[in-house]
């Protein structure tokens, strides 16, 4: 079968997907109420609240919850219904939006009720995000989830280009409860989409995981995964440090520009333009240039843009380093969206995305807390001084810790039959201890402790305990490739997981083995030995450290 680049896949392929083309469209129209409420909140919190912490909070409050909620959200999103998440999710940010509309029509309204609400929404996007991301890759052809992933940013973008100007306007003219109400108007968008698109979903054979399980399966997963650790260790520091131009953007119009909210709302309808624009030539500057100089070129955009903030006044001059650091936060955040995407097996994409939401929304969060601080215990000078200089450490980074943006590996499990056993197990019982056995020559030695470095990370990252090789002190040929599951269940699920290419490393062993027939894996269960018990009682499971 021909393998069809990514980076070619049309960018508009995706929307010839009735279900992607519904909700995209309907994100768009709520990512617009989102970002006229976003911006009413941050213009009424620099005009209710003399510290320059609290504004920069107005980004936290947000993005918190994602570092609390995302993991157990992307649990939830691999063991259930990713629509019903969804629709939950959707569900809180529609809630509060509902609510500031009222508080503000009522005449109450604090710097800790908007933060509060924000943290509301916030929760209502860390269990959206998850599942609609993870979503994708069941709605899409896996040729098309990059395109997808560059449209959902730059439809996100396209309308944030409108979306704060628009909110800047209707604050002049309108005030900021008419903002509110075409927010909280704007969230039934997605919450009917979401109810009314069908998509088939490939569901497992196996009872559903119990959530604890599906936590520890995921985080092991990410933990093993080269590639993953370092998207998400250099998406959470890009979040840091590039936060800053949008959480101090309102003080540098009111303290370094005298501006009021028109002059904001055109600002970041600059910084979404840029980001716009950037979308629309993405694959062409992917085809062009290699993933990770790609980047390191876009995180120093954004340290330019920060630099810039920090040392002019003029609008046009800031206007046009906001439209340069849109670009360079829409290419960072797609690139590592996608590596993660194209890296996650299918029933654990959920959780590896949720990870990674985590960590850069806690980056986020943080990044608004200190650059906030620095605010207001020194200058904003110094706030975007100092994120210049995390952003330049990001670039850095690619050349310790390269992404590799297309990864081969294969989303979908293959097919498993489990092997027929003497004994009657339940799913519960174990541990299951499997070794097999294979005669290695000498000239093959090299070659197959290649292939046991490869087995032993994909036998772990799929639940494989405790796995080790050892090799016969009798008989230096015969080497044992041992590990166990807790449980027949997690031994059963661990054999659905593995990828067509995950079993290729077991195929090219086979090769290797000097012997016939080629090795088969023997199936045990440990048994204590505590008292006596008769025959007629159950195998019981034992505990293992």
């Amino acid at each position: 079968m021909e393998h069809k680049d990514p980076a070619r896949t049309s960018a508009l392929a995706p929307l010839g997907n009735p279900a992607f083309r519904a909700i995209w469209s309907a994100t768009q129209i709520s990512s617009l109420g989102w970002l006229v409420q976003t911006t009413a909140i941050s213009w009424l919190m620099a005009t209710i609240s003399a510290s320059d912490l609290m504004v920069a909070l107005v980004q936290a409050s947000s993005t918190l919850p994602a570092f609390f909620l995302s993991i157990l959200a992307g649990a939830i999103a691999d063991s259930f219904s990713r629509r019903g998440v969804m629709l939950a999710g959707h569900c809180l940010i529609a809630l509060a939006s509902a609510t500031l509309a009222i508080s503000v029509g009522l005449g109450f309204v604090s710097p800790w009720l908007l933060l509060g609400l924000g943290f509301l929404a916030g929760c209502g996007f860390a269990l959206n995000d998850p599942a609609w991301h993870a979503s994708v890759g069941d709605i899409l052809d896996k040729r098309d989830i990059p395109a997808a992933v560059t449209l959902i940013s730059v439809g996100y973008n396209i309308v944030r280009s409108i979306g704060p100007a628009l909110g800047g306007l209707i604050l002049a003219f309108l005030g900021p409860l008419a903002a509110f109400v075409l927010a909280a108007v704007s969230d039934l968008a997605p919450l009917t989409a979401v109810a009314r698109a069908k998509w088939h979903v490939r569901v497992s054979p196996l009872p559903r995981e119990r959530i604890t399980t599906a936590l520890h399966d995921g985080l092991r997963f990410t933990a093993i995964s080269s590639e993953i650790r370092a998207a998400i260790f250099r998406g959470t520091l890009f979040g840091l440090a590039s936060i800053s131009i949008l959480a101090l953007l309102p003080l540098i119009v009111r303290d370094h520009m005298s501006g009021g909210p028109i002059v904001y709302g055109a600002l970041l309808a600059a910084f979404g333009m840029g980001a716009f624009t950037a979308g629309l030539s993405s694959s062409f500057l992917r085809r062009m240039v290699p993933h990770d100089r790609l980047l390191a070129a876009s995180a120093v955009a954004c340290a330019v843009c920060c630099l810039t903030l920090a040392l002019t006044s003029s609008l046009p001059v800031v206007g046009v380093a906001l439209a340069l650091g849109g670009a360079g936060w829409l290419l960072t955040w797609t690139g590592i969206d996608v590596s993660i995407q194209l890296s996650s097996p299918r029933w654990v994409v959920g959780r590896t995305l949720s990870i990674y939401y985590a960590l850069s929304s806690a980056g986020v969060a943080g990044g608004s807390w200190v650059w906030g601080t620095i605010a207001q215990n020194y200058s904003l000078t110094a706030a975007f001084e100092g994120a210049a200089a995390v952003l330049l450490l990001v670039a850095a980074a690619a050349f310790v810790l390269p992404i590799e943006l297309w990864e081969e590996s294969e989303q979908t499990s293959s097919e498993f039959i489990a092997p027929s056993l003497a004994l009657d197990l339940k799913p519960r019982s174990g541990p299951i201890i499997v070794k097999a056995d294979y005669l290695i020559a000498e000239h093959n030695l090299d070659a197959f402790l290649d292939c046991m470095r490869e087995r032993r990370r994909v036998q772990s990252r799929a639940g494989a305990r405790n796995w080790s090789l050892q090799r016969s002190l009798h008989a230096p040929s015969l080497w044992t490739e041992t590990y166990w599951t807790p449980t027949w269940m997690d031994y059963l699920r661990l054999n659905h997981r593995l990828s067509a290419g995950d079993k290729d490393v077991g195929v090219r062993l086979a090769a290797l083995h000097d012997g016939d027939p080629p090795p088969q894996p023997m199936l045990s269960i440990e048994r204590g030995t505590g008292p006596a018990r008769s025959r007629s009682q159950p195998i019981p499971r034992v505990s293992r450290p």
